[in-house]
């Protein structure tokens, strides 16, 4: 191969990703690498909520069919954009080193904290899971949904008068604006998304690259996107659901800790599970069990407009 073709989105931070994969991969391969941009049906329905149009694998449709049809060699995703299943043929081949999977609160004044708000602040993000749970810390909070790359969110600070934005600090920081966090929210308050923090190089399996990119692995960040995406997988979820959760590998174990809430945050079920870290999916399933079994299955009825269980 002379040249090994990466689909990846336009966005600043599509870019900046694929950009440092790109490079990744030069020195770890010594292989040449091009860019293929690609416009997926999440970045031309700028102005529509995403579980009206189908959740966020609207930003991977695309890719994946460039990496089916011969047009890309490999794609770079943000690991929390992936649907819980993939499509048929192709393959996670890769997970770098994860960053900080942490939401960051950015505030109009540069400065302050969730818990320094002022009663009533308007608070942008474009997730019902942030949404959901920084209602159940601040039901006081004016909560105002917002689309758009990052740029565009920070941006709108100013023009829709938000007293803060809630972004993820991977997704700041690899756009160079990690100067722009007031605070890192921590998880027991702000769980973040499952694979949040986390790059998925996806490719077609049997593709004898594949094995060359196993240069590129983390074991510790695959075992914890397995936990988290077996978690995803169990509960079925989607954008219409404020899912959340978060693995962490420690001594040959793999622990996830993970939640369901209602949409206005009142009711929020968590759960963990634990496994060893050579069945990490495992434990994503055992803690989906226990939040099924603790009454997030009745809030997912609710969600999805499923009849009332007699």
């Amino acid at each position: 191969m002379n040249t090994l073709r990466i689909a990846t989105r336009s966005s600043d931070l599509a870019l900046a990703q694929a950009r440092g994969v790109a490079a990744r991969i030069e020195a770890a391969l010594g292989v040449a690498t091009e860019l293929v941009l690609v416009t997926t049906s999440g970045d031309r329905l700028q102005h529509v909520k995403l579980a009206d149009v189908g959740g966020k694998g609207l930003f991977v449709k695309e890719i994946e069919e460039a990496l089916l049809d011969g047009r890309a060699d490999l794609a770079v995703h943000s690991a929390k954009d992936l649907p819980a299943l993939l499509a048929p043929g192709l393959v996670l081949a890769a997970c770098p080193e994860r960053a900080d999977a942490r939401d960051a609160l950015v505030t109009r004044q540069g400065m302050g904290s969730l818990a320094a708000l002022a009663r009533g602040a308007r608070v942008g993000t474009g997730s019902s899971r942030r949404a959901a749970q920084l209602l159940a810390a601040r039901p006081d909070l004016e909560i105002v949904p917002l689309r758009g790359n990052v740029p565009t969110r920070l941006r709108k600070l100013e023009s829709e008068s938000l007293d803060a934005v809630v972004l993820a600090a991977a997704g700041l920081e690899r756009l160079g604006l990690g100067g722009r966090i007031a605070e890192r929210i921590e998880v027991d308050v702000l769980l973040p998304a499952l694979g949040q923090g986390t790059l998925a190089l996806e490719a077609r399996g049997g593709d004898p690259m594949v094995r060359d990119l196993g240069r590129l692995e983390d074991p510790r960040a695959r075992a914890a996107l397995d936990a988290e995406r077996a978690f995803l997988r169990r509960l079925e979820g989607d954008c219409h659901v404020p899912l959340a959760g978060l693995a962490s590998v420690e001594g040959g174990r793999v622990h996830l800790r993970g939640l369901v809430a209602s949409e206005d945050g009142v009711s929020i079920v968590r759960g963990e599970g634990s496994s060893d870290v050579e069945q990490a999916a495992l434990a994503g399933e055992r803690a989906a069990d226990a939040v099924l079994g603790a009454g997030g299955a009745e809030i997912l009825a609710a969600l999805r407009g499923e009849p009332r269980r007699r």
